[in-house]
């Protein structure tokens, strides 16, 4: 059954239209886009897919085929940041408020929601629902809004609503993301440059490798390194650490005490430059050339930021000796998804290797499927 048809038999009624947006994984640059650096995401075939109608009488209906429970019923005017709207009724219930809030009239909504995107993983699923929510109630109250405006409004629900401090990357990479691309955005004023990404033309494939280990972004740890970040900042003197120059690191370090911090400032102005050295590489035709900086990034994301975990360590070290020609853990961290560089003719035994690896470990099996770059949110029917 359709999502269209279970939206009928659930409300009893055809739903207005289907939309669809997607997950995302991140290529190379993690804990910059809130420090208004630079992000390579791509998104994932994976997605969000919402039937959705308009309601005039102010009441918001939300149901999910992938949660057991009722339809979640809320006064859209009664909605309020950082309360209890259901769970997973808090994204899309946030991107109604978020809405309201910028003063778009926006009323009540019926939604059906089915995901695909593995929730927990580090593949931005709380994005997906956001970004389709949003881009649904675009259409139904014609708001005109462009996919960016929709990025910004889906990331202040998570921030103000659900109470998760990200940046904008995983909002604007589910909105914004082209097929067979991945998207350089730059995170202080959303500037965005799709950069060619065949892996086939070139005998490659991007594995994913889910650890299933289910990271909770709203715990604390994410904030309190976006807080380290911004203590760094504050004590070198800029705005953000996008305006701390790579070559002017060593400097910097130089002038912090907090050794915490310390380790913060180094990632991010190292993955920044990091992604300048990926974007450099794929504009040369250097699509192998990308492997090694993808390790170095887990190095610094393992070591500086301390954000990995047993799970994606041995993912990233099994992939490397089964032939990988690099792999870093990807997204919040503490938990989730890798991702490694593969030659297309050793996929399956760096699949083999990553997962009898974990066996050996007493793990969790993971799951592992290819990223093939996909097309942003959009209209399905």
């Amino acid at each position: 059954m359709s999502v269209a048809d279970e939206f009928t038999a659930l409300y009893g009624y055809a739903p207005q239209g289907v939309w669809a947006a997607p997950g995302r994984v991140n290529l190379i640059g993690e804990y910059t886009d809130f420090n208004e650096g630079f992000v390579m995401p791509l998104a994932l075939p994976h997605t969000a897919v919402a039937a959705v109608a308009r309601r005039d009488d102010g009441l918001l209906r939300l149901h999910s085929a992938d949660v057991e429970g009722p339809v979640v019923e809320l006064a859209a005017d009664a909605l309020r940041p950082l309360s209890d709207s259901g769970g997973w009724a808090a994204y899309p219930a946030g991107v109604v408020w978020a809405l309201r809030a910028a003063g778009h009239p926006v009323g009540g909504a019926d939604l059906h929601l089915s995901s695909t995107v593995p929730t927990g993983a580090g593949l931005s699923s709380s994005a997906a629902l956001e970004v389709v929510t949003a881009l649904a109630l675009n259409e139904l109250y014609e708001l005109g809004l462009t996919k960016r405006e929709l990025a910004l409004l889906a990331q202040r629900a998570e921030n103000a609503f659900v109470g998760v401090p990200c940046g904008v990357m995983d909002q604007m990479a589910s909105a914004a993301c082209e097929a067979g691309r991945v998207l350089h955005l730059d995170c202080r004023d959303l500037g965005v440059r799709q950069v060619p990404f065949d892996l086939a033309a070139h005998g490659l494939r991007l594995l994913v490798v889910d650890t299933r280990v289910r990271h909770e972004l709203g715990d604390g740890a994410y904030a309190e390194r976006r807080a380290g970040c911004e203590a760094g900042a504050r004590a070198l003197g800029v705005t953000h650490l996008r305006d701390v120059l790579y070559a002017e690191l060593p400097d910097a370090l130089r002038q912090l005490d907090d050794e915490r911090v310390r380790r913060y400032v180094r990632h991010v102005v190292s993955d920044d430059h990091r992604v300048a050295r990926v974007v450099a590489l794929l504009d040369a035709g250097d699509v192998r050339g990308i492997g090694p900086v993808l390790t170095e990034g887990h190095a610094s994301l393992r070591d500086d930021l301390r954000i990995s975990c047993p799970e994606l360590n041995l993912a990233v070290a099994a992939a490397e000796r089964a032939g990988a020609l690099g792999a870093r853990m990807t997204g919040g961290g503490f938990g989730g998804s890798a991702v490694a560089l593969v030659e297309a003719a050793d996929a399956d035994t760096v699949t083999k290797a990553v997962t009898e690896a974990f066996a050996a470990a007493g793990f969790t099996p993971p799951r592992v499927f290819e990223a093939e770059p996909s097309r942003g949110a959009r209209r399905v029917a």
